[in-house]
């Protein structure tokens, strides 16, 4: 009990600080900040969820006492308790296999992703209030915010050798709350990827690490993520959320995308070289993204790796417990 609680008020402590380094304005202050759920998803992997629950209450009260509630709220709704509660699903078991040697479904690695693309989603949701209550407002609170911050720095009526700074404030207007959401979401994962490794590391993971190239999601996200690219083209605040859906969902299927690649890869004799090739193209030139999701779209509808790969098909939403360790 001793040491849950040091553990949980420790953990509160730290993700306090790194996410209270966004104060500073510096690079590596926001490096800090996107790192802010890592210590409460290692307090949740290693020491039970109750640990995590811990450090997410000290971290926001820390947070509520020096800076004020909008500060605090940010921690608590984007990050902490989104980071609690994929911490908790990942520990999620049921008891299963024969009866006479009985094991552990652990909840799949796929449903989790997925979770992090909602969570991501609603944490930017939950903040568009604050910049106003229509589509309209929003995008002009957004768009004024934008103005004063760049041409503040430069002191001059538009951004240097911009004929027309009005038209680029008003298109980050436009693309900021689904920006916003899909990085939330690849934080929301990286963290929970960089939580598990350490847990797992000190031997105090109590699931085995699965296997990330044998993700999978039910064909129910594939109908969700079509219906919210559809939606997106409506008019107004439906659009908008509809869009901020459709932006978290794209990074969980690109995310599926490059686990399909990888479970592919196996039988091809240059498979180091063909990955580096990936993900250096990626990295360049950045549209690659588009065709890696739409790998994890045809995967959902066909199963790619059943096909390809000739591989179990792995039940819906992630592998079974007990796989061989990841690539």
């Amino acid at each position: 009990m001793i040491q849950f609680i040091l553990v949980g008020l420790g953990a509160g402590a730290v993700a306090a600080l790194t996410f209270a380094a966004l104060a500073a304005g510096s690079t590596l202050s926001m490096l800090l900040f996107y790192l802010a759920p890592l210590p409460i998803m290692i307090a949740a992997l290693g020491w039970s969820h109750w640990a995590g629950l811990l450090a997410t209450l000290v971290g926001t009260a820390a947070l509520a006492a020096w800076f004020g509630s909008l500060f605090f709220l940010v921690f608590l709704l984007g990050l902490a308790l989104p980071g609690w509660w994929l911490s908790y699903l990942a520990l999620l078991a049921r008891p299963g296999g024969d009866p006479a040697n009985p094991t552990l479904d652990w909840y799949p690695v796929g449903r989790i992703v997925l979770w992090a693309a909602v969570l991501g989603a609603l944490s930017v949701m939950m903040a568009l209030p604050t910049f106003g209550s229509d589509l309209d407002e929003i995008r002009t609170t957004l768009r004024d915010g934008f103005a004063r911050v760049f041409r503040g720095r430069n002191g001059e009526p538009g951004l240097p050798g911009v004929s027309d700074s009005d038209a680029i404030f008003t298109f980050l207007a436009i693309a900021l709350p689904p920006a916003a959401a899909s990085l939330m979401t690849t934080t929301l994962l990286f963290n929970l990827w960089l939580a598990g490794r350490a847990v797992g590391l000190s031997g105090r993971l109590p699931r085995p690490w699965p296997a990330l190239s044998e993700i999978s999601f039910p064909l129910i996200s594939a109908v969700a993520f079509a219906a919210a690219i559809a939606a997106s083209l409506l008019p107004g605040l439906t659009g908008l959320l509809a869009g901020i859906v459709a932006a978290t969902l794209s990074i969980a299927f690109t995310a599926l995308g490059f686990s399909v690649l990888h479970a592919l890869s196996r039988r091809v004799k240059s498979r180091a070289v063909v990955l580096t090739a990936l993900y250096a193209a990626v990295m360049m030139f950045g549209w690659p993204l588009f065709l890696v999701m739409l790998v994890g779209l045809v995967d959902t509808a066909i199963d790619l790796r059943t096909r390809f790969a000739g591989r179990a098909a792995p039940t819906a939403g992630g592998p079974p417990a007990g796989r061989p360790p990841p690539d």
